[in-house]
């Protein structure tokens, strides 16, 4: 880390923040896709990947800037929601609002390096992802510092309980209920888990930038499912254990976590925390963790 990397991160933030957190979010996605694309092709690994998860990533000048400038413009008054990640804040007409996501770009840039300083597990496999579980908790400092309603939320009247909200106060009301949640993480496990058993770590990239640019579509009122914390965890979990059927396993494990951790963070709060980033850390951890004890060479599944 150096004083390039922060002022690159902070220029990504304004930049990030400016076209808004999904639609920064999408065009990384697209960026992964190449850059997997042109690993697979080539077989070699490129510092291109510096960029999407580094000082452009979904941590900093990607879509944590873009999640922090819309909550300071709620507070602000200056957008109807802190949760309207759709929000291109360039039409706000507001520096400060920009500035804002240029800082939470480099904050997370340098919360980002610190994880990275924890050790691998003893398989060289890593302790999460330092990238998602930045978003996490880039997306809880928000929440301190410009929400109203703390960490959890608080839960509005005739909204129902806390873990069981009415199904259009839902995160993704279209996917919000088990048996859907179900289909689709067997689905886009499989689908995913088939690329991290073939191409390994690219396939993997593949599998998330898929998922993260196939969210355009929802800026065209098309309900495409929200599946980038399905595809990569699955897709890891197929590379590390040679079985489909785990990825499918760890898909419907991660869909059904996302709509959970969605009810506890999300849908009761007036800022943006995300459930896929949420899921992705956990899922990560876990996984690597498992193969690193042989548990997946412990319990074949084919």
């Amino acid at each position: 880390m150096n004083s390039i990397d922060i002022l690159v991160a902070f220029g990504g933030g304004i930049f990030g923040a400016a076209i808004g957190a999904l639609a920064a979010f999408e065009f990384v996605g697209l960026l992964v896709i190449a850059m997997a694309i042109s690993q697979i092709v080539t077989g070699s690994a490129t510092t291109f990947i510096q960029f999407p998860f580094g000082v452009f990533g979904p941590h900093v000048g990607d879509f944590a800037a873009g999640v922090a400038a819309t909550a300071y413009a709620a507070k602000k008054g200056k957008l109807a929601s802190g949760r309207d990640i759709t929000a291109g804040l360039s039409g706000l007409g507001a520096p400060d609002v920009l500035l804002v996501g240029g800082a939470f770009g480099a904050i997370g840039f340098v919360i980002a390096w610190l994880f990275n300083q924890v050790p691998t597990f003893s398989s060289g496999l890593a302790w999460t992802d330092t990238v998602a579980l930045t978003v996490v908790i880039s997306g809880m400092i928000v929440r301190l510092m410009f929400g109203t309603t703390g960490l959890l939320g608080k839960p509005q009247s005739g909204g129902g309980r806390r873990c069981y909200p009415p199904q259009d106060q839902c995160w993704m009301p279209y996917h919000s209920r088990i048996p859907q949640l179900s289909v689709l993480g067997i689905g886009i496990g499989l689908m995913a888990g088939y690329l991290g058993h073939t191409f390994g770590g690219s396939g993997a990239l593949l599998a998330f930038g898929i998922s993260a640019f196939s969210l355009v579509f929802l800026h065209f009122n098309t309900q495409v499912p929200v599946s980038h914390h399905i595809a990569l965890p699955a897709a890891l979990a197929a590379a590390a254990s040679g079985s489909l059927i785990w990825a499918a396993v760890v898909g419907i494990i991660c869909a059904l976590l996302g709509e959970l951790i969605s009810r506890l963070f999300l849908v009761h709060g007036d800022t943006h925390i995300d459930p896929p980033a949420f899921t992705i850390a956990i899922m990560t951890t876990l996984v690597n963790l498992l193969a690193t004890i042989g548990f997946f060479a412990a319990v074949p599944l084919f």
